[in-house]
């Protein structure tokens, strides 16, 4: 991503913030992505047709933003397939680990002075910090 400005970064955030209120205030439930898409590709009877509403409309939104900044999305080039693939996987392996994701426990956990997540949000934050420092500066790449 190129051109970033501080307002579309506080925008985005704002967004995500209303979207957590929004969805507990109307439907009770805490806005984490990994178990809400979880939950849509179990399909539980009776329990997924608003987990797909809400990853439509985040897909939705992604576009939209797109359609009218398409400058902000310019794809860096250069990524190794097989690291791409081995950071998917911790990734996923991570969210499993910590039985949620940064959104989850980041925005909704925290919001909610919740322990758990203060724990998880530490980790999810200081392991981020160490790869790009080992990235950037031990294999000097750019991350």
């Amino acid at each position: 991503m190129t051109g970033f400005t501080p307002f579309t970064a506080l925008g985005g955030g704002f967004l995500i913030g209303l979207s957590a209120v929004l969805l507990l205030w109307l439907n009770g439930r805490i806005a984490g992505i990994s178990g809400i898409l979880n939950g849509a590709l179990a399909r539980q009877p009776g329990d997924s047709a608003w987990r797909v509403v809400f990853i439509a409309g985040m897909l939705a939104g992604g576009a939209a933003f797109w359609w009218f900044t398409p400058q902000a999305f310019t794809p860096r080039q250069g990524f190794p397939m097989p690291l791409l693939l081995a950071a998917g996987f911790l990734v996923g392996f991570g969210t499993r680990l910590g039985s949620g994701c940064t959104s989850g426990h980041a925005v909704c956990g925290l919001g909610r002075r919740s322990l758990r997540s203060l724990v998880a949000t530490i980790i999810f934050v200081g392991c981020g910090m160490l790869t790009v420092y080992v990235v950037r500066h031990l294999l000097g790449g750019q991350a």
